[in-house]
């Protein structure tokens, strides 16, 4: 399959997925099981998968974070709620939006689930830690929470090896997050209300850059831009390879742009994901 199938499904596939981060049936759902405010939620809801892990492991895992974002939620959310009480209520609340946002999703659903979790279970897993507990998880019974797990499990294992390229090209997540911004991706404020760095974090990454030559005066350089687009195209050829069980790919992401445009109502834009404004 090639990297720029990869890339399209990626377009299709995170808007759905992502409800979980942005819709208020999702952050009501994390607040109704026990975990506190939107960070705890997040780490929590996110990280599940993974079990009752250390704040180190969601730091490592997640990518870009203040370590400070995340001890002040974890290991306290599994304190309030555990692990499994919060899987249930994440794939329960994520299909409530969808059916509420997404016209027909169920038929949608009915189809395009079973040939995801093929895509899924058809995924290597090595060194994708995020990936291989969202893999590891029973599909739903329920399509449309089927469709949503799918959709997390392959959006995990492409940021996985997105991760995994970032830090062996030696970026910290912070400056993975500087070098995003200087390219014009993300604003800089994003990153601070989002990620939770202060803008002497943020100074300090940039003059690292700067000295890497990959930043000058705040904006990526050519060698800086250059980086990105191999590591974007690297993490592309990855995600790819495991859509190669599909005899039928194309009229699989067709069937799904529909429903991403609609489930794509409840992202804001610009995003701290990077994720651009559908067309």
């Amino acid at each position: 399959m090639e990297a720029s199938f990869a890339r399209d499904m990626w377009k299709v596939v995170e808007p759905l997925h992502a409800v979980t981060y942005f819709a208020e049936e999702c952050r009501k759902a994390n607040g109704d099981v026990g975990l506190k405010g939107f960070w705890m939620g997040y780490f929590g809801s996110r990280g599940a998968p993974l079990g009752a892990v250390s704040a180190g492991t969601i730091q490592a895992t997640f990518f870009g974070f203040h370590p400070a974002r995340v001890r002040r939620a974890v290991p306290d959310a599994w304190r309030f709620a555990s692990p499994e009480s919060i899987l249930r209520a994440r794939s329960d609340a994520a299909a409530r939006v969808l059916r509420r946002t997404v016209p027909g999703i169920e038929d949608v659903a009915v189809k395009a689930a079973p040939l995801l979790q093929e895509v899924v279970m058809a995924a290597d897993a090595s060194g994708r830690p995020l990936f291989a507990a969202n893999q590891d998880l029973p599909l739903p019974e329920d399509p449309v929470e089927a469709l949503w797990q799918a959709t997390t499990s392959l959006r995990e294992h492409r940021g996985d090896g997105h991760v995994a390229l970032l830090a062996a090209e030696g970026l910290s997540g912070l400056e993975a997050n500087v070098l995003v911004s200087a390219i014009g991706v993300v604003p800089p404020e994003r990153f601070y209300e989002s990620r939770g760095w202060s803008p002497e974090d943020w100074a300090e990454a940039t003059e690292e850059l700067t000295r890497r030559g990959l930043v000058a005066q705040g904006e990526a350089t050519a060698e800086g831009r250059g980086l990105k687009a191999r590591i974007e195209q690297r993490t592309d050829e990855l995600a790819a390879v495991p859509y190669n069980v599909l005899s039928d790919p194309k009229t699989l992401y067709e069937s799904l742009i529909p429903a991403s445009k609609a489930a794509a109502t409840e992202m804001p834009f610009p995003n701290p994901i990077g994720f651009p404004r559908p067309a």
